[in-house]
């Protein structure tokens, strides 16, 4: 049985697009996408206040001819999930224009995921990228198999072929870092402190190992996802290399740090 959630509220992106103060940040209501999410907890660890836009779906719309992101192609130039408006500033797109704002705007008294220490940021910049950027474990993963969002990212037999063993070898080098990091005595993937690496690494990871329901709900229109994110974690490359230890620093952070269960809105089960 599905019901009508009747919180969070979304607005319009015509909307958001008149709003001149505050952070706004474009979700698909009841899809986990994760880069969004990822941004959420983000915010959510620097005490941002959010308002969620509704982000407009890929494709041509069947009644007018027109195409449904031509909005937002004309605000940010771009068409990707999540946007991040904030007050009269320019739109951010990417991950790590996301973040440095996020870390600028945030609550004086919330957590710094960004460290002081210069190796230190060198390092969680670098874990990020091999998690988020061109070539890393989402863009491998969305090119698992054929389909429109993976010839947006580059889609090929042999790209796709080669996809499995370079997400296992993230996987690897995540769970290395964190055996180092745990004979340190650190919880956390850099230093003794949480940064965005940990905060990105364990929304990142449920796309490669599924979360408990008090962590990740269930909605109708998740579903399928779910049972995408579920598959991954079958891969036989992948399989090999998932650890208890992997689980348990991703239930940790999710847990401690960030918005659990995840408010997804849509219809949940």
């Amino acid at each position: 049985m599905t019901k009508k959630t009747t919180s969070p509220e979304f607005i319009s992106l015509d909307e958001a697009a008149k709003i001149k103060e505050g952070t706004r940040i474009t979700f698909v209501p009841g899809i986990q996408a994760i880069y969004a999410e990822a941004l959420k907890n983000i915010c959510y660890v620097k005490k941002i206040k959010i308002t969620r836009v509704l982000h407009p779906f890929m494709g041509i719309d069947k009644k007018t001819g027109k195409d449904r992101q031509a909005k937002l192609y004309e605000l940010t130039s771009q068409k990707s999930l999540p946007t991040m408006f904030h007050d009269e500033e320019r739109p951010r797109n990417v991950w790590i224009e996301q973040l440095a704002l996020a870390e600028e705007i945030g609550s004086p008294d919330s957590i710094h995921l960004i460290p002081d220490n210069f190796q230190e940021r060198a390092d969680m910049f670098g874990l990020c990228a091999i998690i988020l950027s061109e070539d890393g474990l989402v863009w491998n993963m969305r090119i698992l198999s054929d389909s429109p969002l993976a010839r947006k990212y580059g889609y090929s037999d042999d790209a796709s072929s080669k996809a499995p063993s370079k997400m296992a070898e993230i996987i690897s080098l995540i769970d290395n870092k964190l055996k180092n990091q745990e004979e340190k005595g650190s919880k956390y993937l850099i230093g003794k402190k949480i940064s965005a690496a940990d905060i990105y690494w364990s929304t990142i990871s449920m796309t490669i190992l599924p979360a408990s329901l008090e962590i990740m709900p269930k909605t109708k229109q998740n579903e399928g996802m779910l049972f995408f994110f579920e598959a991954n974690s079958m891969i036989p490359e992948i399989k090999e290399v998932l650890s208890d230890r992997i689980l348990a620093h991703r239930d940790y952070i999710l847990k401690t740090y960030c918005e659990t269960p995840a408010v997804l809105g849509g219809d949940s089960i």
